[in-house]
């Protein structure tokens, strides 16, 4: 074989090994340990290594108490979710829901992709400092690479049937993850009501990276007690305190 075909055939090789480690990275927990409560909760994120600094250092972090919103016509949001595979992943610190082929949501022109959704119980969210017992985060990422959250509140009523599958097959264990047959449609987890809030803010967990736009639907959906149970007994709280809103505006529909 001549120097530069095993030269070609080393460096796809060195790829594909880079290319699976990303993958799998994608599925564990790396880098310092951080925790909702205790010496490492989230009043101490920014001390425990410096990528974490701007946890108390950004001046656009989230969640936020929303009060006294400013009246505005906001867009639209553009809801163009699919039914897609779905895979539940326990990452230490909540249930997230990995989706491929999900759709995604326009604002403003602006196109992003539906990545996963996940859970926080209480609502890290509030309005005029009311919590509900818990809220889903839909992380969207446009082309661009930017980040797009749509905060959906749940109180508690009526089960949610699309979740039944979710909530009635939470992996236990931390790193553990299965798949759901037959896939997800994340629409059912928008409400009838599209108004909403927007602002820009954070991302609510370390790196607490900023930049990230937030749409806060107004009307909750419901969830029942056994579903809400069922969560609170693997994260009894995984909700990260209000942060200083530091001047920004927010935007109601």
């Amino acid at each position: 074989m001549k120097l530069h075909t095993r030269l070609l055939l080393s460096s796809i090789f060195a790829a594909l090994l880079t290319i699976v480690s990303t993958g799998n990275a994608a599925d564990k927990h790396h880098g310092p340990a951080w925790t909702y409560e205790g010496a490492a909760s989230a009043e101490h994120w920014g001390d425990l290594d410096k990528s974490f600094a701007t946890c108390k250092l950004g001046k656009e972090q989230s969640p936020i108490d929303i009060q006294a919103p400013e009246a505005s016509k906001l867009a639209s949001l553009g809801f163009a979710y699919l039914n897609g595979d779905a895979r539940l992943l326990n990452n230490g610190h909540t249930i997230q829901v990995n989706l491929s082929g999900a759709g995604g949501l326009i604002v403003n022109n602006d196109q992003y992709q539906l990545l996963q959704f996940h859970f926080h119980t209480p609502s890290e969210e509030r309005i005029n400092g009311k919590s509900y017992p818990m809220v889903a985060h839909l992380v969207h990422k446009n082309g661009k690479g930017e980040l797009a959250v749509v905060a959906v509140f749940f109180e508690e009523g009526a089960a949610h049937p699309a979740l039944d599958d979710v909530f009635t097959r939470l992996p236990e264990k931390a790193g553990s993850q299965t798949a759901l047959v037959g896939g997800l449609n994340p629409r059912t987890l928008i409400p009838d009501d599209r108004a909403y809030y927007s602002f820009m803010g954070s991302l609510t967990i370390p790196p607490c990276s900023e930049g990230v736009r937030w749409q806060v639907m107004k009307q909750p959906l419901t969830l029942s007690k056994a579903q809400l149970n069922a969560f609170r007994k693997l994260y009894p709280m995984n909700a990260r305190p209000v942060q200083p809103l530091n001047g920004r505006k927010i935007m109601g529909s």
